[in-house]
């Protein structure tokens, strides 16, 4: 004997409907039934062939809001993907000095070291004004007075250049002439480079697929390369100017001056070593306009070389070909640059190298083939 499947169910004033929804509920007289069910609530009503049936709007009791799809979740980036960045940097100035640079160096730290006077009688001069004005001098009275701080603050200031300052003089043969007008030259190349940097700091990957597949990580930031006049030194030539974080190199005819917040530092051309080298370098920032691209990888890459796709941020970066040129020496100096344009650097070696060659050897003193008089003329000349 087969059996049958009620698909409702009446149960006083209330039927209990079954369908592939679900089980709703309605309630009502014939023509007018008002329902719960798994679809919503709703009203129904009519007879005889007119029928109308409206879902009535949802009650105020708070509902669960509709899911949304799940997006792909990025990968956090582990620790220890790279080890830490080290800096690069050359040692204290105190430390930087060559055995011909000695008077030098001391001079330029006895004269940095002095106190300077205009700050001082300009601040006593206004103070003064303060005070006629407060107790109402006459006006011709604190007209004297403000000329005399004036006079007074400019004497002072002119004295301070005197006392603070080296005064340098240069006296060339025709190949020391041409050879530091090389250098010129090729530093004019270096700064003409639509983008050069300093090297602060570097560290090894130990994982490339979170780092574009570098090797290496570095800290680096812009840097100049100008003519530009040094601290405390008056001199005849021009100077090659090359800030490195810190410190800012000046190219003399016959030594590198480096300066900082500390003091002076010195290096002679014979003992100053420079090394020129190409690299790969992924770049994150924009490219400058004489860089040259010469291949493209991911922010993340997987094990064939593609972009790993775990990562929702994850561009294309292109490899620059960028020249490195590292100024080291055995007292100390240690700086890296980095240029957007390659083959300017061997120039500025060569010229560094030619300036070291015109140098007096061991045993002759490099101030003596720059200033004929030698040191203590130099002293004398000192203002």
């Amino acid at each position: 004997m087969g059996f049958y499947l009620r698909k409702s169910i009446s149960v006083g004033p209330l039927r209990f409907n079954l369908s592939k929804s679900g089980i709703g509920v309605s309630a009502g007289v014939t023509g007018l039934r008002f329902g719960v069910g798994p679809l919503g609530n709703y009203v129904h009503m009519g007879r005889g062939g007119l029928y109308y049936r409206s879902t009535l709007p949802p009650s105020s009791s708070p509902r669960s809001p509709p899911a949304q799809p799940l997006s792909p979740i990025a990968p956090e980036i582990p620790s220890g993907t790279h080890a830490p960045l080290e800096e690069i940097e050359s040692a204290d100035v105190s430390q930087i000095v060559d055995t011909s640079s000695r008077e030098l160096l001391d001079e330029l730290s006895r004269k940095r070291a002095k106190m300077r006077l205009w700050p001082i009688v300009a601040i006593a001069s206004i103070v003064v004004l303060g005070l006629g004005v407060s107790s109402s001098w006459p006006v011709w009275l604190l007209v004297i007075f403000a000329l005399a701080g004036a006079a007074g603050t400019y004497a002072a200031h002119t004295r301070d250049a005197l006392e603070k300052t080296v005064v340098l003089f240069y006296d060339f043969d025709p190949d020391m002439e041409a050879a530091y007008a090389q250098l010129h030259t090729a530093a004019s190349q270096l700064a003409n480079c639509a983008a050069a940097w300093h090297i602060e700091a570097s560290g090894k990957v130990h994982d490339r697929k979170y780092h574009a597949g570098a090797s290496d990580l570095v800290r680096r930031k812009n840097t100049s390369i100008c003519k530009a006049e040094p601290p405390y030194v008056k001199t005849n030539v021009e100077t090659v100017s090359v800030d490195v974080g810190r410190q800012t190199l000046h190219f003399f005819p016959d030594r590198v001056l480096i300066y900082d917040q500390n003091g002076v530092g010195a290096v002679g051309y014979q003992e100053l070593r420079i090394e020129v080298n190409a690299t790969r370098f992924i770049e994150s920032e924009a490219v400058p306009r004489d860089a040259k691209v010469v291949d493209r990888t991911w922010k993340y890459v997987n094990k064939s070389g593609g972009p790993d796709k775990r990562f929702k941020d994850n561009k294309e970066l292109p490899v620059c070909r960028y020249e490195e040129v590292t100024l080291s020496s055995q007292s100390g100096l240690n700086e890296i640059l980095q240029l957007s344009r390659c083959g300017f650097g061997n120039g500025f070696a060569e010229a560094i190298t030619s300036l070291g060659k015109k140098m007096p050897k061991e045993g002759a003193s490099a101030a003596q083939a720059a200033y004929p008089c030698g040191p203590p003329a130099l002293r004398d000349k000192a203002a």
